[in-house]
């Protein structure tokens, strides 16, 4: 193991931690942080991910000793009070892992092979990107796509949320114009998927309803951001409208709650 004890801010070694809240500079650099030992072992384990570093405690490190001799980046350690002068955060876990981004996969290499998939369109919050990453892991789905407005699956909050789901399941990040991001859908439709609209409005199929017909053989599950829901010109391209029935008077679910839901039912059918 190449570990190296570091008690100096400006050690050029640590600037990625030292931007840890910056994570536009650290996605420009190519990199994301993972916080935590459970994500760092699941990072480690799944070696989906070239891993640059890890910034220990002395706790962390006896914590990691067993996934950590096949580890050949630079591992720092660190007094516990080093993180909080560091970063400018107080860090409990005592424990993060900086690794580099994948390269962008093309949207329909992720589908291929691929029996359902989610579609976030405009998910900006990352509680709930990394919560549908989670659900998605869990529950069977086998890859995502992001729409532009999406959160960073990669980003520190949305990675937390998901329990390294984000680490395990291919996803593309659709950049650009709203007319591409349709267009790209659109192409989903094309490759086979039927396109299914989880949406609250009438008229819409309930769930359990899908029983009678069956789940599609491949599928695409389309979710909007709360509030605004489903681009109108996404939910123009579903074959159909899916909604979850719920009491008399409750107008929406959270998204990330919708996708578990819907996931599960789809599942179960």
């Amino acid at each position: 193991m190449n570990v190296s004890r570091v008690d100096n801010t400006a050690d050029e070694r640590l600037v990625g931690y030292a931007t840890l809240a910056d994570e536009r500079a650290l996605a420009a650099r190519g990199w994301f942080v993972a916080e935590g030992r459970f994500l760092a072992e699941r990072l480690i384990a799944g070696g989906r991910h070239e891993l640059v570093s890890l910034l220990l405690n002395d706790a962390a490190f006896a914590a990691l000793a067993p996934v950590l001799h096949g580890v050949t980046a630079p591992i720092y350690v660190c007094e516990s009070r080093f993180f909080e002068t560091l970063t400018g955060h107080h860090f409990h876990r005592g424990c993060l892992a900086l690794a580099a981004r994948p390269e962008p996969r093309m949207p329909l290499d992720v589908a291929r092979g691929a029996r359902s998939i989610l579609v976030l369109d405009r998910v900006g919050n990352p509680d709930n990107v990394g919560s549908i990453f989670r659900s998605a892991l869990a529950l069977g789905a086998d890859a995502l796509w992001l729409g532009p407005g999406c959160a960073d699956p990669l980003g520190r909050k949305a990675l937390r949320t998901s329990m390294a789901a984000a680490l395990a399941l291919p996803f593309a990040a659709l950049g650009g114009q709203a007319t591409c991001w349709t267009e790209q859908v659109a192409r989903l439709g094309e490759a086979g998927f039927e396109l299914l609209a989880l949406s609250p409005r009438e008229p819409g199929t309930e769930l359990r309803e899908l029983a009678r017909e069956g789940v599609p053989e491949r599928f695409a599950l389309l979710l909007g951001a709360e509030g605004e829901g489903l681009s109108s010109e996404l939910e123009a391209l579903a074959t159909r409208r899916l909604r979850i029935a719920m009491r008399a008077g409750v107008d929406s679910l959270n998204v990330g709650v919708a996708a578990g839901i819907a996931l599960h039912a789809l599942r179960s059918l």
